[in-house]
């Protein structure tokens, strides 16, 4: 047995019914359908366009440099285990500048990783705060008391750095990659929230267009009228919004190069450059501390070096300056070898920390800067591209969503005299 109606509810819907199968009924219904087809999409249109906005602003303000101290804080963790290594190898008491170095390279990843992991709520990013935060302090020790044994002339000196320098290479690097990492990927996805079509608002419009078409057609038959200028007006605003759409997202688009030369890859290549470097200087000093063989240390150096090589190039062209001063650097590491695998250990300690300009020390550090330098100015390039994409934005959201209350309004202007004539 079917479900009945109530009585009020049945007589309701006949009546509706009957309506809709009149000609007044049939342009009441256009009329609402085009006021809520065209007021829904406005506010579509005014959501997704000024999200684009908002999210320039959002990367602008927080992704792109929490991106930046990621990067930061990877680098001044290496520079402190570099500085701790340089300390080691100088014998006895260090200087004050490299006791200073140390301390500075840590205050510099303190603040760092407090940067990079501002406002934080993600499990990824909390994890790896977890582990810094658990492991950094235990990793000063371990160098606070290799330094209290080596100032003292204790062998074991070695094995405490060799278990902190291992500790950062094996848990505190690695967690700083992988915030690193973490902050290359939101960058690039905020670069394509910003750019990427608004793909809901899109299909609304076209749905406004089509109706548009379809009420045209409806009405053409029910009035014997070729047009009604209310539902053409209506039409011709969607087709303006959407006109206005695309060329905001095709002006977005060319705005922002992701490609192999663009300032993102380029920044991103950079970035990795400059960890290959540290990790490599890593390398270079810790195999004069363990005082072993060198077949593996040199295998991990020849490997890294290479990569850096290769992002040096990605990064700032095959004729790039930045090639001259590694090879300078590898040079002076070729020294390095030399010396030690002439059971010169003086001499060869003198390359790897000496202050003469054709020491590991100086060249790595002039590569370093350098790097860090064209960084910087692709970080220049990269936050005016993302800047001049959300321009591309300004005033759609505000623009479209008067556009549709208008066509709304004059499809209802439009149809009124249509009804009245049946009064």
């Amino acid at each position: 047995m079917g479900l009945r109606l109530p009585a009020p509810v049945h007589k309701g819907a006949n009546w509706l019914r009957r309506l809709a199968a009149t000609t007044p009924g049939v342009i009441v219904v256009i009329a609402a359908a085009v006021v809520v087809l065209c007021l829904v999409t406005g506010l579509v249109c005014a959501n997704e366009l000024g999200d684009k906005t908002t999210r320039r602003d959002t990367t602008l303000d927080r992704s792109e440099p929490l991106d930046n101290a990621a990067q930061n804080l990877y680098v001044a963790l290496s520079q402190a285990d570099a500085s701790a290594a340089t300390a080691f190898l100088s014998g006895g008491i260090e200087s004050p500048q490299i006791r200073a170095q140390y301390q500075q390279a840590l205050a510099d990843a303190a603040d760092a990783l407090a940067t990079a992991t501002a406002g934080a709520s993600d499990p990824q990013t909390r994890r790896i705060v977890g582990e810094i935060d658990a492991d950094l302090p235990v990793y000063t020790g371990l160098v606070e008391s290799a330094r209290a044994n080596n100032r003292q002339g204790f062998p074991v000196g070695s094995a405490y750095l060799r278990e902190a320098s291992g500790l950062m290479q094996k848990s505190l690097l690695p967690s700083a990659a992988q915030l690193t990492t973490d902050r290359f990927a939101a960058v690039r996805a905020d670069q394509r929230a910003i750019t990427g079509a608004p793909w809901p608002a899109i299909v609304l419009l076209v749905l406004v267009l089509l109706g548009a078409v379809v009420a045209t057609r409806i009405l053409q038959r029910r009035t014997n009228r070729l047009f009604n200028l209310g539902v053409l007006a209506a039409g011709g605003a969607a087709a303006l919004s959407l006109v206005w759409i695309v060329a905001a997202t095709l002006v977005a688009t060319g705005a922002v190069d992701t490609g192999a030369g663009g300032p993102t890859t380029r920044s991103e290549n950079l970035a990795q450059a400059r960890i290959l470097g540290q990790q490599a200087r890593t390398d270079e000093t810790l195999e004069l501390i363990t005082r072993g063989d060198t077949t593996t240390t040199e295998a991990d150096f020849a490997t890294t070096t290479g990569q850096l090589k290769a992002r040096l190039i990605a990064g700032g062209g095959p004729g790039s300056p930045l090639l001259q001063q590694l090879s300078q650097w590898m040079a002076g590491h070729g020294k390095q070898v030399g010396y030690y695998n002439a059971a010169n250990y003086p001499a060869a300690v003198e390359q790897a920390i000496g202050t003469a300009p054709a020491d590991s020390a100086g060249t790595f550090t002039d590569l370093d800067t350098s790097v860090r330098d064209h960084l910087n100015q692709t970080r220049v390039q990269l936050r005016g591209q993302i800047s001049s994409a959300g321009d591309a934005w300004i005033g759609s959201a505000e623009g479209t969503l008067v556009l549709m209350v208008i066509a709304a309004a004059v499809a209802v202007v439009g149809l009124w005299p249509r009804l009245k004539e049946f009064q």
